[in-house]
């Protein structure tokens, strides 16, 4: 596992402006120079205190608008969140049924199905901020140069998808969290997320989804890449799943620069984990009763771990300095196993 780095500048506050690039609506946060401390990839360890409100995007983008137009990097002088904006001056405004987006046994336009009882977001219908609290913005412990944006110009199904510009260092992170979905689905959890990498993953240890656990000190449950491959890692103690070695990385597999990826997962808190990855099981991405060399016998290492997983975020976070443009969409949370869809 590869360890932090000095952080040349941390964020003495959170300071953001509202930024219309045309395709999408972005959220940018700049920095101003302060002390630079030393940050570990395994040491974030004080409770979410950055959260900005998201922004609605408007419905259609304008046909000769750009995808890459900037967002604004000026800080707001007062330090305080930005405001919540309609850009066309309108709101747009969903019930609260618990299901944004797509609904309760839909099929979105990719084919992805949101199963009955599933808590899911295809961020196709309703602005991000509808007033449950369902979606936030959070940058943990300081915030730097990672953006997020509503896209309306790529999406895996209908016509928007989440966009994260993420940086190189650990404070150029930005996540989309939501606090409520992973709770309710109680002692076993399942996942489902689309996402497209913009380019392929490094050698350093990256982050693209992460879930905080209560009982492991509220250290998160990571899943991102190292060694090119699709990995987990467990914060509290840098346990790698699989590990990394020659044999482990080969039980693994790796993302497709701009291909949608299904990634599915099942966490049980008897201490199990599967992960499937476009529909089929990852036999190095497990954690089952029997401890097997290269994949799992470190992290079975801890005999009592009992993940209670309390948020989902999706973002990016880097601990080595690889950047990079990620999209999320079709998002589910459910008691069962959900499917691709396909």
């Amino acid at each position: 596992m590869i360890f932090g780095r000095s952080v040349p500048e941390v964020c003495a506050s959170r300071g953001c402006l509202l930024g219309w690039g045309g395709a999408f609506v972005a959220l940018a946060v700049a920095c101003s120079p302060v002390s630079t401390p030393s940050v570990r990839d395994d040491a974030a360890t004080t409770a979410d205190g950055n959260d900005a409100d998201l922004v609605d995007a408007v419905d259609e983008a304008r046909a000769d608008a750009a995808i890459d137009a900037p967002a604004v990097d000026a800080a707001r002088e007062d330090g305080a969140a930005p405001d919540v904006v309609a850009v066309d001056g309108t709101a747009d405004v969903a019930a609260d049924t618990g299901v944004d987006g797509a609904r309760d046994g839909s099929v979105d336009a990719s084919g992805a199905t949101c199963p009955a009882g599933a808590w899911c977001d295809d961020f196709e219908r309703a602005a991000l901020d509808d007033g449950s609290g369902r979606w936030r913005v959070t940058s943990p412990n300081c915030s730097g140069l990672g953006r997020l944006a509503l896209d309306t110009m790529v999406a895996h199904g209908g016509t928007r998808s989440i966009r994260i510009d993420g940086g190189g260092g650990y404070c150029d992170h930005v996540f989309l969290a939501n606090d409520t979905a992973v709770p309710m689905a109680g002692a076993t959890v399942f996942g489902r997320v689309f996402v497209r990498f913009a380019s392929a993953f490094g050698e350093g240890h990256v982050t693209f989804l992460s879930m905080r656990d209560a009982a492991d000190n509220n250290r998160d449950l990571r899943m991102g890449g190292q060694s090119r491959i699709f990995m987990w890692n467990r914060e509290s103690d840098d346990a790698t799943l699989p590990e990394l070695s020659p044999a482990g990385i080969a039980r693994s597999t790796a993302p497709t620069p701009g291909a949608w990826h299904c990634v599915e997962f099942q966490v049980e808190r008897a201490g199990t984990l599967r992960t499937w990855i476009d529909g089929a099981a990852v036999e190095g991405l497990a954690v089952d009763g029997t401890s097997t060399p290269d994949i799992d016998a470190r992290w079975r290492s801890r005999s009592a771990w009992a993940p209670m997983l309390t948020d989902l975020k999706l973002g990016w976070e880097s601990y080595a300095g690889q950047t990079m443009t990620v999209w999320f969409d079709d998002v589910a949370v459910a008691t069962s196993r959900i499917g691709c869809g396909r």
